[in-house]
């Protein structure tokens, strides 16, 4: 076992590392003075979202909605932009997820992770035994990473689901690794495609069948 003072200094020393111990999950008490370190930084910042390892994240806006009559098909190599369209949830009117619909949300949050951080985004509890899942694959939070962070919602269930906005979404955990990444995202070598992203971001899989310039 890691004593107390251990985590906190994991927390505070960037290139802090303990053999055996990658992947040590933050503490409420961890993530509120890595906050405070801006070591990761969330934006806007509510304490009261902290949960016992985790924090609450919310839901914004805007939705990017899949038209499907606009395509036969979906070609990952090509851009996808004009199958999707923007719509807004307003103050007084939730959206509707059909069920087996699938949508492109967005946190209201803002993060920023430290380069020896990674992070986890899931669904809460309560909505999923409703049948609404936040994410399909994109769960993960690479070290280095700012912007929102897109929600892959999903309705499988049988009768409709309501979304508003700003409702509790999901929760984010956070993870110390045993070094600062060496090319943390958003490194230019890297070709980080989202980062920065400020709402919902269509798939952009397509760069990656795309040849480098010589």
């Amino acid at each position: 076992m890691v004593a107390p003072d251990s985590v906190a200094c994991m927390v505070q020393c960037p290139h802090y590392a303990v053999a055996g111990e990658a992947h040590m999950v933050l503490s409420d008490r961890s993530i509120k003075e890595a906050v405070a370190r801006g070591r990761i930084v969330i934006r806007p910042w509510d304490p009261s979202c902290v949960q016992p390892a985790s924090v609450d994240v919310h839901m914004d806006r805007k939705l990017r909605v899949f038209r499907n009559m606009r395509r036969p098909y979906i070609d990952v190599r090509e851009p996808t932009e004009d199958l999707t369209e923007v719509v807004e949830i307003t103050d007084d009117k939730p959206f509707i997820l059909h069920p087996g619909e699938f949508v492109l949300g967005s946190t209201l949050e803002y993060f920023e992770l430290a380069d020896d951080l990674v992070a986890r985004l899931e669904g809460k509890s309560s909505l999923g035994r409703l049948g609404l899942l936040i994410h399909s694959t994109a769960g993960y939070v690479d070290p280095g990473w700012k912007g929102h962070l897109t929600l892959e919602l999903s309705n499988v269930a049988r009768l409709p689901i309501t979304l508003y906005y700003g409702m509790r979404i999901g929760q984010i955990s956070y993870q110390q690794l045993t070094t600062a990444a060496e090319r943390p995202y958003g490194s230019p070598s890297l070709g980080s495609k989202y980062q920065g992203q400020t709402e919902p971001t269509a798939s952009m899989s397509y760069k990656d069948f795309r040849k480098p310039s010589p």
